[in-house]
């Protein structure tokens, strides 16, 4: 690897980086959007544009509505309206799928079917899953990336010895290899504890998946685990009609019982039986720990059969939980999880850009291939997926609603345009940068401009009617278009390729250049 330790570290930063690089800028750019993947929800479902109620509508009516679509289902999911979703949702299982619908909480009457997976279900689970369910498998590769991510970060501390130094660097009127070292230092260091924490709690919430026989050391059999760690609660249907209390005062008697916190959600279990139990859990909206407080009551006396108050080392895991999902009501703080996001996403384009032109006139010398083949997967990574997400808000407005299976198109949009990015990259590598680039420009400004169209929620009607999900997702778009544009013709300034190396570096000068960057090149 190296004659010394610094030397081993800057060649395990180099290559964990090129290797894993492509899958954590996936993660990082989704993980991003779904900070405000609730707003995009509003975006993508305009039945779901509602304006807050102060009080949602009797959860009585709200079952009969419930019970009426899903008939014999054997528990039904409830969920409340909070300020980030003004909408309530039913949820049940019917012929072994799990069917949810939404509902207005002012008239307890069914809104129109989704017909997306939106942000919450599609972006939000692609940043750790990568939307791949068979064997785990998207999870394994999320966890190995998240690993090597912590060893880039770490190497990349030993790496740079003037790192905070650098900090204060950013020379932009350099060559694109200076640039693209001084971003990556600038975004490295400045995003150093938010990075390190995410993604260490990112591994730490799936535990149970890299590690699913840890609750063997202390626990019996995995439904004591389970019962201990998440309040589980079950007991046998009686086999008899019952006559259930009425919700509103099960939700009242939750209410007392934690002294003022409210229901997040509730499932109602063994409907219509006597045996019939009502969970309800308890909101984190206003505490930064994920709380898994939970309360099972006797749907037919109010009894309480269960409850679950967090345990110490849940608290933990949950509060870690609770930083990395980013859940409770903190608009300032949401924001600057955005901002430190796409410095994330920077911070990895900007290492692979540094890579490949620190790299390009050796290669071309010696007709390696390898730059070939990392450059194409840099642009496929990159601006590739983000041209994707594009697409998949545009085929949003574009389907038509009621259409069979257009959740289903809406992702084949996505992948499609993902890989055709990709096979843009290698086959036009140095001009791809830039058509890309204008093409998210052009996306960018086009899925706007659909919604005001095609939902008659322009920019300055959603401002008027105090949309700002709606408004903010058109601002966004409208920013990245700008910024696309203004990168594209900065990228057509320059030539396609640059044969330079690093400046200073030919002649054996220092000035301009690093002992970091010497090391990199």
């Amino acid at each position: 690897m190296g004659a010394g330790f610094r030397a081993s570290m800057n060649w395990l930063h180099t290559w964990a980086g090129v290797v894993v690089g492509a899958v954590l800028f996936a993660i990082f750019w989704m993980g991003t959007l779904s900070v405000f993947d609730r707003e995009i929800d509003r975006w993508m479902m305009p039945e779901t544009r509602l304006a807050p109620v102060a009080e949602p509508a009797s959860l009585d009516r709200i079952r009969e509505v419930a019970q009426a679509l899903a008939g014999d289902a054997p528990s039904l999911f409830i969920s409340l309206p909070t300020e980030r979703q003004p909408v309530l949702g039913i949820g049940f299982r019917k012929d072994g799928e799990f069917v949810s619908r939404n509902v207005d909480p002012a008239t307890a009457t069914l809104l129109p079917e989704r017909g997306t997976l939106g942000g919450t279900g599609f972006i939000f689970p692609f940043h750790f899953s990568l939307n791949i369910k068979l064997w785990s498998i998207g999870y394994w590769l999320v966890g190995l990336a998240a690993m090597a991510m912590l060893a880039l970060l770490v190497s990349g501390v030993i790496v740079h010895v003037k790192i905070f130094a650098d900090f204060f660097t950013l020379r932009t009127d350099k060559k694109a290899p200076r640039v693209a070292l001084d971003l990556h230092n600038v975004t490295g260091v400045l995003g150093l504890p938010f990075h390190f924490m995410i993604t260490l709690s990112g591994l730490i919430i799936f535990v149970l998946v890299y590690f699913p026989n840890a609750w063997q050391g202390t626990f019996p059999d995995r439904a004591g685990y389970f019962k201990e760690a998440f309040g589980s609660y079950s007991r046998p249907k009686a086999n008899q009609p019952g006559d259930p209390m009425s919700l509103d005062a099960l939700s009242a008697e939750a209410v007392r019982l934690w002294g003022g916190g409210t229901p997040l959600y509730l499932r109602l279990w063994h409907t219509g039986d006597a045996n019939a139990v009502v969970e309800f859990r308890r909101s984190y909206e206003d505490r930064v720990t994920m709380n898994t407080d939970t309360l099972y009551l006797d749907a037919a006396t109010g009894a309480v059969l269960s409850r679950q108050t967090q345990q110490p080392i849940m608290t933990a895991q949950r509060f870690l939980s609770g930083l990395h999902f980013i859940q409770f009501r903190h608009w300032t703080l949401r924001w600057i999880y955005f901002a430190l996001g796409l410095s994330g996403c920077v911070l990895i384009a900007t290492g692979f850009l540094f890579w490949l032109e620190s790299r390009r006139k050796r290669h071309e010398k010696q007709g390696l291939k390898g730059l070939g083949v990392v450059e194409g997967l840099t642009i496929g990574a990159t601006t590739g997926i983000i041209l994707a997400t594009l697409s998949f808000f545009i085929a949003n407005k574009l389907l038509p609603p009621g259409m069979a299976e257009r959740q289903s198109y809406e992702a084949w949009a996505f992948y499609l345009l993902w890989a055709a990015g990709f096979a843009h990259g290698w086959i036009r590598r140095g001009q791809a940068w830039a058509e890309q680039s204008w093409a998210i420009a052009a996306a960018a400004l086009c899925a706007p401009v659909l919604n005001a169209l095609i939902t008659g929620d322009h920019l300055a009607r959603s401002l008027s009617k105090g949309q700002w999900a709606v408004a903010g997702m058109d601002l966004a778009l409208l920013a990245l278009a700008a910024i696309a544009a203004l990168t594209a013709r900065k990228l057509q300034r320059r030539p396609a390729t640059t044969s330079r190396a690093m400046p200073g570096r030919a002649q054996g000068s220092t000035r301009g250049s690093t002992r970091e960057g010497r090391q990199h090149a």
